[in-house]
C-alpha cells in the first residue's frame, strides 16, 4: 500500500465549478514521473478523465479509490518516463 500524505487533494466539492479543470490540470502537469494526485467529487469525474486522455494520451493512469454514491475519488498517475525524448509522452 502505497503512502498517501504527500499526495496533493483536489476536492472539487469546495471549488467554483469554473476552476475545477483548470486547477486540476495546473497539478496534474506538474506531476513528476511516477507521481500522483487525488481527485474527490460528488460525482463521477468521468467527463475529467475524458479530458485528460483526450489531452495527454498514454501520459496518466487513473484508477478509481472510491466510486459514490456520495463521494467519488480517483488517482490519477503519471506514467514513470521510458527514457524517450520524443514527443510521443513515454
Amino acid at each position: 500500500m502505497s503512502s498517501t500524505e504527500n499526495v496533493p487533494l483536489i476536492d472539487v466539492r469546495t471549488i467554483a465549478p469554473a476552476e475545477r479543470h483548470p486547477r486540476i490540470f495546473g497539478v496534474l502537469t506538474a506531476l513528476a514521473p511516477g507521481g500522483s494526485m487525488h481527485v474527490a467529487s460528488d460525482h463521477d469525474p468521468r467527463p475529467l478523465h475524458y479530458q485528460i486522455e483526450t489531452r495527454y494520451p498514454d501520459q496518466f493512469q487513473w484508477q478509481y479509490l472510491e466510486q459514490g454514491p456520495d463521494v467519488w475519488r480517483v488517482e490519477i498517475k503519471r506514467y514513470e518516463s521510458s527514457g524517450c525524448d520524443c514527443a510521443c509522452g513515454h
